[in-house]
């Protein structure tokens, strides 16, 4: 999926990992992970797609999706977590506002 494909770049820039590391399936680094975790979370909260597109354009379960946002929620109580969210959620809105997905 394009759009998935296009937020695990805009990731890769933000938090400078690789996003070859971040398209690979099985287990990764916990700081892979978490930003996978992060740019799954702000396709569905920030641009509305379904945990099933998500799964399948990161090459994950839709549960695996699921667990990504209640655990990327519950951490926004920290203040500087929050913050590196919100800025993935601007940078994607911005980069896909033009393609129909918001």
């Amino acid at each position: 999926m394009e759009i998935c494909e296009g937020l695990i770049d805009i990731a890769a820039a933000l938090f400078n990992v690789s996003s070859k590391e971040l398209r690979r399936t099985g287990r990764t680094s916990l700081s892979v992970s978490r930003v996978r975790q992060i740019a799954m979370y702000v396709g569905h909260v920030t641009l509305g797609l379904s945990m099933k597109e998500i799964g399948r354009g990161f090459g994950r379960d839709r549960t695996t999706v699921l667990y990504a946002c209640h655990l990327v929620e519950d951490m926004r109580d920290d203040g500087d977590f929050d913050h590196i969210v919100s800025t993935m959620e601007r940078v994607a809105a911005a980069a896909f506002r033009d393609r129909g997905a918001l």
